[in-house]
């Protein structure tokens, strides 16, 4: 069966990554301690990782919006049914996963701990390597011309 009629082949949900990148971090950080600012998140540590939360999450909202406006799929086990090219992804490829790595950064200045934001590298490196590089593959096979285009006129993160 053709990629494109199968969907991308992504063998779990990408927001499992930022899960997993996180927890690794709590646990690095129950094992030696590692602060972000050794007294404690002051106001404005904290003020920008309300920030950065909520724009993550509205970001990752406006995108399944989208998504879901255009009726195609939001999770990358299922086929496209279109190239989206409005609304955020107008400046991004990847809104959903801008978001996830906003609000992931958020809420390690919220918590303190600077061990999340050590293991998010490697969060990233994931989600290339076994998301984002299946859900372009499936949408070169299915959208050949139009994903072309689309590449050639928006960068994939920002």
């Amino acid at each position: 069966m053709p990629a494109h009629t199968t969907g991308p082949g992504v063998p779990f949900p990408p927001p499992l990554l930022f899960i997993a990148g996180f927890l690794l971090g709590w646990w690095l950080d129950t094992r030696l301690e590692f602060l972000i600012h050794g007294t404690g998140a002051g106001p404005i540590q904290v003020g920008l990782g309300f920030v950065l939360v909520g724009t993550g999450c509205l970001l990752m909202l406006w995108g399944i919006t989208t998504f879901v406006r255009a009726r195609t799929a939001v999770i990358p086990m299922s086929p496209a049914r279109a190239i989206v090219v409005t609304g955020p992804y107008r400046f991004t490829r990847n809104p959903m996963y801008v978001g996830l790595t906003v609000a992931y950064v958020g809420i390690a200045l919220l918590v303190n701990m600077a061990w999340p934001l050590l293991t998010l590298p490697a969060v990233l490196i994931a989600l290339r390597l076994f998301v984002i590089a299946r859900e372009e593959r499936h949408l070169r096979q299915a959208f050949p011309e139009a994903y072309a285009a689309y590449c050639a006129r928006v960068r994939r993160w920002l």
